[in-house]
């Protein structure tokens, strides 16, 4: 899984820990991506990797699985 978003293009970014004695390391920082199915084109899904910000805006559009019900639960009228 990448760590950068399909959609806004967010990706790793680095940067130092401080210490208290101001030790400067380097580290990472990785953005929240989550694997999701998307809606395109209105009824094609597609997996992408897609930050939670994008995701919480409404840039993309979550795909929703049908759930069918079991047979005995189909009631006839």
């Amino acid at each position: 899984m990448g760590k950068f978003c399909q959609v806004c293009g967010k990706g790793l970014m680095s940067g130092h820990n401080v210490s208290h004695s101001n030790r400067k390391t380097n580290r990472t920082w990785a953005p929240n991506v989550q694997k999701v199915r998307i809606v395109l084109d209105g009824d094609r899904t597609i997996h992408a990797n897609v930050c939670t910000r994008c995701l919480r805006s409404g840039y993309v559009q979550r795909a929703v699985r049908e759930v069918k019900a079991p047979v005995d639960a189909v009631v006839e009228a």
